[in-house]
């Protein structure tokens, strides 16, 4: 601790433990915490509390009153179990604090008791405290551990979580206290707070209290998961019978708590033997436990690669089941192929969900979502069966848009309650996107299927945005699976009816009075140019229609988003008509039209009031400068220079950053046209690093005025800008100045020599080169042999380390806080005179 910050710790205690001044904002309290914590790891807490007794001072004044503030007296038991769990610390204070704080005689036996946050901090403290054997036998003297189990069933789930894992951490250290001591089955062989605590938790298992069995269903989750030492095992062992009596009940209880723990044993390296018993219970629970409960599990299982592949197979047999019911619903074949044949245990129990409402939409849309998960998953360990579900998928989404007939009576229930359920139609089209990634297996009849359910959902007026903008991704990303492979005459062939009729749809969506529909739309289109640009039948078919001018049209939409999106799509459109080769259908005055984007976006960058379109604009000019679109070709420096101009004055910081990474490549590209090395560690023999050539180079960068502009990005407010431009100006720096000559002409700098001097030094604050930067950026920005001293001379390197550490590190500093605690107890005084 420095001294400025030991010689305010006194005041700062005095204010905490005096009640008449209340804090306002208790964040400062965790951030006091967390600067505690960090001296205690740099150092000695026993010598920290020795060194500053005003510490102990607050913890007990805190601790003997009456009637303490609630907030303070949490942080008093948490800062109290950061310092116990030291052992010397712990000894240094326990007979009045430790006790104070964690005994009898503290809060336990007091009305604060009933305060949330109290509880809390007990449990926080507590938790801290427990490092060593000493705070070990204190909780097992001091009556605490039968806190902690009441504290498993608080009203608020955070302390209950917080009870359950200091459970699971003093059970951890019993048994690690007597490490000779060889476990078994047994109960005289556990030590005996272990023993004790596993008496409990079996206790509660029998007890056929739904509650008391959670609780100890969630401790044991809490224990497998943060140990996996052998002796784990041996504690399954005793309670594996129980655990499966309570699958074999009629009505499984507590059936979201045994998933938890079967995941978290599932993961464990203890229980990773095939012949292990859990696997036998997790089957068991797949059988049993209600689908909405087994499908997290079966989920979980098919990501373990521990898992058996048996049990792999149930897994996907129980995420498919409501899929087989969607099937047959509208199939007059009591079977299907694949997983989905024949009838599963479980399937009276799955009809029975989907014959509710309520069940069978959030059953469906846990199921859809637990299938598309698996779809990313690297390999599956078990064969997949994507006919079916691809069928089933349909069948769904036919559902939903009233066309499937049902076979059967509950078919006519799924019916009614999937008409219009946009939740079901979202999740379904998700999942047929995923499902894209089979499509090279698929038929020509079930991709018909396919293209013709998502033509209904793109055409029909009662589709939702949300739903829409699913329809759209779902398509294009069938549309491009089925292309990859060839992308040839044929695929024009396949796709040409559907073509045809998804422009219209295009066309009326673009006209849509919904704005997300309209920028769903053009979003579409953007990526559809973008990834078809070198289809020939793609363009036969996009470019006699209206569906160009119509997103033109968007430019002027009311909404900025869409005006966005619209910028993009004409941007994308401009790109590939200037470089691609000239299309049938292609007319003069289309021409003319792509060749005008670029006057009309930077009119938009100069003049809309909305951040995305000027957002949209940069990214647009950054994809030409990249990919060589002509009107950049034609004069590269003119059209920086004029991107440069419209941005100077914007007030849009992300705007400037995506202008910075504009003037980076063009940076990176002018140096490449001198045939400077990018390979930093590259000797540097090119032209460039002769001097004619470095001025040369530099004129460049002059006549766009890149330098003028990355020096007013350096004094920029937004700490992203700044940076960016110095790491930009580095850049330069590395390639013009290595090797100069600084015995070449000296140029008469306004401060150049002293700032050099005091950067030799280490003395050049950021204020210093910002306003050195202010002062002299006009006058030399436009001198190539100017800036190669100003370069060298500028600590660009110290610059950028100060704009990396963010531009609040002083105000967190923890003399900042110190002072802000006492500076917000002076006004509490002042507010409350104020309120008079």
């Amino acid at each position: 601790m420095d001294v400025k910050c030991s010689q305010l710790l006194p005041s700062v205690s005095t204010v905490l433990a005096d009640p008449r001044h209340p804090l306002s904002d208790d964040t400062c309290l965790e951030k006091l915490l967390d600067w505690f914590k960090s001296l205690i790891n740099a150092g000695s807490s026993l010598l920290l509390l020795q060194e500053n007794p005003c510490l102990t001072e607050l913890i007990l004044a805190v601790l003997r009153e009456e009637e303490p503030n609630p907030t303070i007296l949490s942080f008093v038991l948490r800062l109290t179990g950061i310092f116990a769990a030291s052992e010397s610390s712990f000894q240094h204070l326990q007979r009045e604090v430790v006790f104070g704080a964690f005994g009898e005689a503290g809060p336990l036996s007091s009305a604060l008791w009933e305060d949330m946050s109290i509880r809390s901090g007990w449990v926080q403290g507590v938790h801290s405290m427990l490092q060593h054997f000493s705070a070990f036998q204190f909780l097992c003297n001091s009556g605490s551990l039968d806190v902690i189990f009441t504290l498993q069933g608080d009203r608020s789930l955070f302390i209950a979580s917080g009870a359950n894992r200091l459970l699971a951490c003093v059970l951890i250290f019993s048994v690690q206290s007597e490490p000779s001591r060889l476990l078994s089955s047994k109960d005289c062989d556990w030590p005996a707070c272990a023993r004790m605590i596993v008496a409990r938790v079996e206790e509660s298992l029998k007890s056929h209290s739904a509650v008391r069995v959670k609780h100890s269903l969630k401790l044991l989750t809490t224990l497998f998961e943060h140990n996996q030492d052998a002796w784990t095992e041996i504690l399954w062992s005793r309670i594996a019978e129980t655990v499966e009596s309570l699958l074999r009940e009629e009505s499984v209880q507590a059936g979201h708590s045994l998933v938890d723990l079967f995941l978290s044993m599932a993961r464990s390296s203890a229980f990773s033997c095939p012949e292990c018993s859990l696997w036998k219970l997790v089957t068991l629970a797949l059988k049993n436990i209600i689908l909405t409960q087994s499908g997290p599990l079966a989920l979980g299982l098919l990501k373990l690669e521990a898992c058996p592949q048996a049990i792999q197979m149930q897994g996907l047999n129980i995420l498919l089941q409501p899929m087989g019911c969607v099937f047959r619903a509208a199939s007059h074949s009591l079977e299907s192929p694949g997983f989905l044949a024949g009838p599963s245990p479980g399937a009276a129990s799955v009809e029975s969900l989907l014959s509710s409402r309520a069940s069978c939409i959030s059953l469906l849309c846990q199921t859809l979502a637990h299938l598309e998960e698996i779809q990313h998953l690297a390999s599956l360990p078990v064969e997949f069966p994507q006919q079916p579900l691809l069928h089933s998928v349909v069948i769904m989404l036919q559902f939903c848009a009233g066309l499937a007939i049902p076979v059967s009576s509950l078919g006519a229930t799924i019916s009614k309650t999937l008409i219009g359920c946009f939740r079901v139609q979202r999740a379904a089209l998700s999942l047929l996107g995923a499902l894209s990634l089979w499509a090279t297996s698929v038929c020509d009849e079930a991709m018909e299927q396919i293209f013709d359910v998502l033509l209904v959902y793109l055409k029909s007026p009662d589709t939702s945005p949300t739903v829409l903008k699913k329809a759209f991704q779902a398509t294009l990303r069938w549309l491009l699976s089925t292309l990859e492979p060839s992308g040839s005459a044929t695929d024009f062939q396949r796709h040409k009816p559907f073509l045809r009729e998804m422009l219209p749809v295009l066309q009326k969506r673009i006209c849509s009075p919904s704005w997300e529909v309209r920028d769903s739309a053009v979003e579409y289109l953007t990526q559809v140019m973008k990834h078809l640009r070198g289809q020939e039948w793609f363009w036969q078919e996009l470019l006699p229609s209206e569906v160009l001018p119509l997103a033109e049209g968007l430019l002027d939409d009311p909404e900025s988003y869409v005006r966005a999106s619209a910028v993009e799509a004409l941007g994308q459109f401009s790109l590939i008509a200037g470089t691609g080769l000239k299309r049938p259908g292609w007319d003069s005055n289309r021409s003319n039209k792509a060749a005008n984007v670029g006057t009309r976006l930077l009119e938009i960058l100069s003049t809309d009031s909305e951040g995305f379109p000027r957002r949209a604009v940069i990214g647009v000019f950054i994809d030409w400068l990249r990919e060589g679109h002509p009107d950049v070709l034609a004069d590269p420096e003119q059209f920086v220079s004029r991107v440069i101009q419209a941005v100077n004055r914007d007030l849009d910081w992300e705007v400037k950053v995506t202008s910075l990474e504009l003037a980076n490549v063009f940076v990176a590209q002018t140096f490449g046209r001198f045939g400077v090395t990018e390979c930093p560690y590259a000797a540097d023999s090119s032209s460039a690093s002769q001097p004619a050539h470095r001025l040369e180079l530099l004129q460049a960068f002059c006549r766009v005025k890149l330098f003028e502009f990355l020096f007013g990005a350096l004094r920029d407010c937004d700490r992203p800008v700044a940076l960016r431009a110095c790491e930009i100006l580095l850049t330069v720096k590395s390639k013009i100045c290595k090797d100069s000559c600084l015995e070449e002409r000296r140029l008469e700098l306004d401060n150049a020599a002293q700032l050099k001097e005091e950067t030799l030094r280490g003395e050049a604050s950021l204020c210093d080169l910002t306003l050195l930067i202010d002062n002299s950026a006009k006058t030399i920005s436009q001198d190539p042999k100017c800036l190669i001293l100003f370069l060298e001379t500028m600590d660009l390197e110290g610059l950028q380390r100060s704009l990396d550490r963010s531009s609040d590190h002083l105000e967190k500093s923890p003399q900042s806080l110190l002072e802000d605690i006492l500076s917000a107890a002076g006004n509490a005084e002042d507010n409350e005179a104020d309120c008079y």
